[in-house]
C-alpha cells in the first residue's frame, strides 16, 4: 500500500475568519446607525448616509461579508479534514479569499453612492454579479476538485450541505441577475412586474435557505460534534434532514407574496411547502440537541457549548416562525411590520451569529494551537449576544404587532380607526429605541469577540504546517452498494447530480409556468410606459433606496382598499423591470399616490418632511433640488425597456429629450406659480415628482373602467 505524505491549507480559514470578524463590525456598526435614523432623522447625515442606502449596505455586510466569510472559514477547515485532503488548489483558495473581499469593497463604494439595483439582498449592479459569478466558479471548482481526489471515500453529511450551497447558489444568483446593462454601473431587469417579483422572492428566500442555512447546517454537523466531543446523534435522521430539506425549501419563496397580485395557485403553492419545512428543519435542529445533551455538563464552563445550544435554538424560533407567517391569514397582519425584521435578524444574529461564535471560539484556539485567552470574556460575549438579540426581536415583534393591528383596525361604522400613517409610526417610536439599545448591546458583545480572538491569536507561536500520512485514495469500482444513499455517499459526482434534481424540480415548477402567465389582466390599454421624466424620476426613487421604506402594492384586504384604494392588479406593473413592491412599511404605501397631493407638497415634503408631517422620520432630500437631472442615459434606458417590450414608439426614443424637457418645465412653472423658488428647473427632484405623480394613476383608471363594465 502506497503512502502519502500531506499537510492542509490553515492559512486560507485564518485568512477568512479574520475577514469574518472585520467585516462582522463594519456591517453591525451600519446597523446601529439605521436603526437610530429610524427614530431619529437628523442622523441621516448626508445624502449618501440615508437610511435608503444605507440599509441595504447593512443587509449586504452582514449577509455576504460576515456570514459569507465565516462560511468559508468553517467549510475550507472542515472540508479538508473530511476528505483527508489539502484543497485541491491553493492559488484557487486565495483567488476565492480576495475575490471576495474585493466584491466586498465594490459593494461598500457603490452602494452608499446610491448604485443600486433594489432587489432586495441581490441590490449589486451588473459588474460586480459577474465578478460574484467568476469567485463563485473559482470555489465551486476548487470544492469538487477536492472531492475528487479526497482520501476518504465515504462524504460526510457536512460534504452534502456545503454540496447543495454551491449548486444553488449558483443557479439562484445567476437566473436572478439577469439583466440588460445601461451603463458601467446601471441596468433593468430582464422580468418586468409579476415575474420579477416572483424570480426575486425564489432567489431572496433562497439566498436564505441556502446562504444563511444549509451551510450553517453543514458547519454545525461538523463544529456541534467537535465541541461536544461526541458524534451526531443519530446519521439517519441527518439523512432524512438534508434530502427533505434541500428538496422542500426551494418551493416556498412565494410566501414573500401572499395576499399581493401573484396568482393564488402559486401564494398557496408557497404557504403549503413553508409549512412542509417545519418538519426536516425541527428533526435537523432535534438532531443536534440531542448531540449536544451528551455535553451538558460541561454548559456551564464551557462558552462553545453555550454558543452553539443558544444557536439552534434560535434555529427552532425562526423555522418555526417562517411557516408561521406564511400562512396568508398571518402574513396579511405581519407582512410588511417589524415583525418581518424580527423575524429576519433571529435567524440571521440569533442562529447564524451565535453559531458563527462557537465556531471561532473552537477555531481560533485549534488554528493557533493555544488556549483561548479568556473563557470568562467570551462568556461575558455569551451574554451580551443572547441579551441584545432578545431585546431586538421581542420589540420588533411587539413592534410588528402593533403596526399590523393599527393598519387594519377598523371603528364600528367600518372607517379606518388610525386613518394617519403616521400615527401607526409614531406609536412604536420607543419600540425602535429599544431595538437599537439591544442591537448596540449585541455590537459590544463583538468587540469583546474580537478582542479576545485577537489575544488569543498574538499569544501563539508561528503557525507551522503540520503533516500527515494517509494510504492514498484506491479505486472502488468493484465495491457494490446496497443503497442509492451509500452510492452517493461514496460517489461525489452523483450527490452533486442528485441535489441539483432536488432543487430543481421545485424550481422549473414554479417559475417555468409565470413565464406563460398573462399579466395583461384588467383594462390594460389604460396601462402607458412612462414618459422620459417620469423615467428618471422612478431611477432617482430607486438610487435612494426609497423601496426600503415605501410598497407600492396595495393589497386585496379592506382596511388596504379603505386606506390605499383599488388593489393592485398585476397588469399594472407589466412595464415595470424591476417591479418596486417593497416587503417593508415604514411609511405608506404609495402604489396610489399619484394625484393624491399636489406638486407644491412633494416639493415641500421632500425638502423639509416635518414641515407638513411633524411626527415624520423620514430623510430631508433637499439636496434633490440642486442635483441637475444627469440625461445622458435616457435614450438608451427606452431602447433597453423597448428590447424588452415596452411599447416605446420611434418618436417617443427621438423626441425623448425635448419631451423630458418639457414635462420638466411644466412641473417647475406650476412650482413657480404657487410660491415656490425652483432655482434650478432641471433638477432631480423635479424628476422624481413627476413619477410619484404618475404612480396608480393608470391603474386606478383602469379598476374604475374595470368596475363600469361589470355593472
Amino acid at each position: 500500500m502506497s503512502v502519502e505524505r500531506f499537510s492542509y491549507d490553515d492559512e486560507t480559514p485564518r485568512q477568512f475568519l479574520w475577514a469574518a470578524v472585520i467585516w462582522g463590525i463594519v456591517g453591525m456598526l451600519v446597523g446601529i446607525t439605521i436603526a437610530i435614523q429610524l427614530f431619529e432623522p437628523r442622523a441621516n447625515l448626508t445624502s449618501w448616509l440615508t437610511f435608503g442606502r444605507l440599509r441595504p449596505l447593512h443587509t449586504n455586510a452582514v449577509i455576504f461579508a460576515f456570514c459569507g466569510n465565516a462560511i468559508f472559514a468553517g467549510i475550507y477547515h472542515s472540508s479538508q479534514r473530511l476528505l483527508k485532503a489539502r484543497m485541491w488548489s491553493d492559488v484557487l483558495s486565495k483567488i476565492h479569499l480576495w475575490g471576495w473581499q474585493i466584491i466586498i469593497v465594490g459593494a461598500a463604494l457603490t452602494l452608499p453612492f446610491g448604485f443600486t439595483t433594489s432587489k432586495e439582498y441581490a441590490e449589486l449592479e451588473w459588474p460586480i454579479k459577474i465578478a460574484i459569478t467568476a469567485v463563485w466558479v473559482v470555489f465551486a471548482t476548487n470544492f469538487f476538485m477536492t472531492i475528487k481526489v479526497r482520501r476518504e471515500k465515504i462524504l460526510y453529511v457536512s460534504i452534502w450541505f456545503y454540496i447543495a450551497t454551491i449548486i444553488t447558489i449558483a443557479m439562484l444568483h445567476i437566473i436572478n441577475s439577469l439583466c440588460i446593462p445601461i451603463s458601467p454601473l446601471k441596468s433593468y431587469s430582464l422580468y418586468g412586474g409579476v415575474q420579477d417579483a416572483l424570480v426575486q422572492w425564489w432567489y431572496g428566500h433562497n439566498a436564505v435557505a441556502f446562504f444563511l442555512t444549509t451551510p450553517f447546517l453543514g458547519l454545525a454537523y461538523y463544529y456541534i460534534p467537535k465541541a461536544a466531543k461526541q458524534p451526531i446523534y443519530s446519521y439517519r435522521l441527518s439523512i432524512i434532514h438534508f434530502w427533505s430539506l434541500i428538496f422542500i425549501y426551494i418551493w416556498a419563496g412565494p410566501h414573500h407574496l401572499q395576499n399581493t397580485s401573484l396568482p393564488n395557485w402559486l401564494q398557496s403553492l408557497g404557504m403549503v411547502f413553508s409549512i412542509m419545512l417545519l418538519a426536516p428543519s425541527w428533526g435537523g435542529a432535534i438532531n443536534f440537541v440531542l448531540t449536544l445533551r451528551q455535553a451538558w455538563s460541561r454548559v456551564k464552563t464551557d462558552p462553545i457549548i453555550k454558543f452553539f445550544a443558544a444557536g439552534i435554538t434560535f434555529y427552532m424560533m425562526a423555522t418555526f416562525e417562517g411557516p408561521l407567517l406564511s400562512i396568508k391569514s398571518v402574513s396579511a397582519i405581519a407582512h410588511n411590520t417589524d415583525w418581518i425584521v424580527a423575524h429576519v435578524h433571529s435567524g440571521a444574529l440569533g442562529w447564524n451569529g451565535l453559531v458563527i461564535f462557537g465556531m471561532l471560539y473552537y477555531l481560533v484556539p485549534t488554528l493557533y494551537k493555544v488556549e483561548l485567552y479568556s473563557k470568562k470574556l467570551a462568556n461575558v460575549h455569551f451574554w451580551t449576544a443572547t441579551v441584545g438579540i432578545l431585546l431586538y426581536i421581542v420589540s420588533m415583534w411587539i413592534s410588528g404587532i402593533i403596526q399590523g393591528v393599527m393598519s387594519q383596525s377598523l371603528n364600528a361604522e367600518g372607517l379606518l380607526r388610525f386613518p394617519i400613517f403616521v400615527e401607526i409610526v409614531s406609536a412604536v417610536l420607543p419600540l425602535q429605541m429599544i431595538r437599537a439599545a439591544g442591537g448596540t448591546i449585541f455590537f459590544v458583545g463583538v468587540l469583546i469577540m474580537a478582542y479576545n480572538l485577537l489575544k488569543t491569536a498574538l499569544s501563539a507561536p508561528k503557525p507551522v504546517a503540520e503533516f500527515f500520512s494517509a494510504p492514498a485514495l484506491t479505486s472502488n469500482k468493484k465495491e457494490s452498494f446496497p443503497s442509492l444513499q451509500l452510492r452517493a455517499e461514496n460517489k461525489g459526482a452523483l450527490l452533486i447530480q442528485l441535489s441539483a434534481v432536488a432543487v430543481l424540480i421545485g424550481s422549473i415548477i414554479e417559475i417555468v409556468p409565470l413565464f406563460s402567465f398573462d399579466q395583461k389582466e384588467g383594462s390594460i390599454s389604460d396601462i402607458k410606459p412612462y414618459t422620459p421624466l417620469e423615467l428618471e424620476g422612478r431611477d432617482i426613487y430607486i438610487r435612494e433606496g426609497c423601496n426600503n421604506c415605501h410598497t407600492q402594492m396595495v393589497r386585496a384586504l379592506v382596511s388596504e382598499t379603505k386606506r390605499y384604494g383599488p388593489p393592485s392588479e398585476a397588469g399594472e406593473h407589466i412595464y415595470e423591470h424591476p417591479h418596486l413592491w417593497g416587503s417593508k412599511r415604514t411609511g405608506p404605501d404609495l402604489q396610489r399616490i399619484g394625484g393624491k397631493y399636489g406638486n407644491v407638497w412633494h416639493w415641500k415634503h421632500m425638502n423639509n418632511p416635518r414641515s407638513l408631517v411633524p411626527q415624520s422620520i423620514m430623510p430631508s432630500y433637499s439636496f434633490l433640488a440642486d442635483a441637475t437631472l444627469n440625461t445622458d442615459h435616457t435614450v438608451k434606458k427606452m431602447q433597453a425597456l423597448l428590447f424588452m417590450g415596452v411599447p416605446y414608439s420611434n418618436d417617443n426614443i427621438t423626441n425623448a429629450l425635448s419631451q423630458l424637457t418639457a414635462q420638466s418645465a411644466q412641473i417647475s412653472t406650476a412650482l413657480k406659480t404657487e410660491g415656490e423658488s425652483v432655482a434650478n428647473e432641471n433638477s432631480e427632484l423635479i424628476a422624481l415628482i413627476s413619477y410619484l405623480q404618475r404612480l396608480g394613476i393608470d391603474g386606478a383608471l383602469a379598476a374604475k373602467n374595470k368596475e363600469e363594465s361589470t355593472k
